[in-house]
């Protein structure tokens, strides 16, 4: 066991320790967080690979007491480091997707091009080969009794993670904190596309009874259709229609209450940041007008918990990376506050 007696919370954080400044060894730890630098079919800006770097030393003016969670920290958090293959096989696939993606724009038959063809294959391959090593990396660490928080990267990479959480626990639901659907079906030809994420779980878990998305405001006709073809096993609280509720003079309360009434007993969180306000992530790769405060979205967190529910999981995606580091200094302080929660919730 890691020994605190000689750790002091208030002094200023130690950069030689892990993820906070906190001195925990990866066996010691309650929570893992792991890493997952990819950003191989983001459709807009770039730069999430990196996401995880620059949150590890923003994390270090964190100030860490918590008195919600009565310093879950003390548990054990832990961050792995980035895994180097996994990025040099991200940057190797981005840069053929952007020629892919521009081949494409210009309107011009895939079929007739083998050097594209080849491509799509590598790509595809590649994003497999990435859910894969997610779910045996998360499946290993659920399976020693840890609890797991995924740092992304973009969106397409807990879909491993959704797997390895459906067979350590069944049935479950995820709560989506997202500016998108993510519904697409084999995003500009690429399969598990980071706009594809849900999808794809939808269609390969069957043990993801039910998602529930709030924070959305820009979609396709195609996922609308989805949407409502789903027998419910898809509700989505659009942006407007929350909005024009708090509006007419409904709280959040009540509409918070309302939404984690549709989740079922185990709850998985799918926090891609762009479901806040882009004031607070300004440079994520595809950013919309609108959105939520943080606290909102803490607060409803809070309701799942004061439910009853079980929060078993989450993953923190889309962050991205500018020249003062704004969005990694947001994404540090909400990847503390998800990490007390869970393990304030597993305790």
């Amino acid at each position: 066991m890691t020994d605190l007696s000689k750790f002091d919370p208030n002094a200023p954080s130690n950069p030689r320790n892990n993820i906070f400044g906190l001195p925990f060894r990866e066996e010691d730890a309650r929570l893992v967080i792991l890493p997952v630098p990819w950003e191989v079919t983001v459709s807009y800006g770039a730069g999430t690979s990196r996401a995880c770097e620059h949150v590890f030393r923003a994390s270090m003016q964190v100030d860490l007491y918590d008195a919600e969670s009565d310093n879950g920290w003390r548990q054990g958090f832990y961050m792995r480091q980035p895994d180097k293959k996994i990025l040099m096989k991200s940057d190797y696939l981005r840069k053929e997707a952007e020629l892919y993606i521009n081949f494409t724009s210009k309107g011009e038959i895939l079929e007739n091009n083998s050097f594209m063809c080849k491509s799509l294959k590598e790509i595809n391959e590649g994003s497999n080969y990435l859910n894969k090593w997610v779910y045996e990396q998360t499946r290993t660490l659920l399976d020693q009794g840890k609890l797991v928080g995924l740092l992304g990267g973009d969106h397409s990479t807990p879909l491993g993670y959704f797997k390895a959480i459906a067979e350590k626990h069944g049935d479950f639901g995820i709560l989506q904190i997202d500016a998108h659907c993510d519904l697409r079906q084999c995003y500009e030809d690429f399969v598990y596309s980071h706009a594809s994420v849900m999808y794809n779980a939808l269609k390969e878990i069957p043990q993801l009874k039910r998602l529930v998305q709030a924070g959305v405001r820009d979609y396709s006709g195609q996922e609308w259709d989805y949407i409502c073809n789903s027998d419910y096993r898809v509700i989505t609280y659009f942006d407007k229609d929350v909005n024009e509720r708090l509006f007419e003079g409904q709280s959040w309360k009540d509409i918070a209450e309302e939404i984690v009434n549709h989740l079922p007993e185990k709850v998985y969180l799918s926090f891609d940041v762009d479901g806040l306000d882009p004031k607070l992530c300004p440079n994520t790769g595809t950013p919309v007008l609108g959105g939520f405060e943080s606290e909102q979205v803490f607060y409803l967190i809070r309701k799942i918990i004061q439910s009853g529910r079980k929060f078993i999981g989450f993953d923190l995606v889309e962050i991205g990376v500018g020249e003062n580091d704004w969005d990694a200094n947001v994404g540090a302080r909400i990847l503390w506050k998800l990490s007390n929660l869970l393990v304030a919730n597993n305790s």
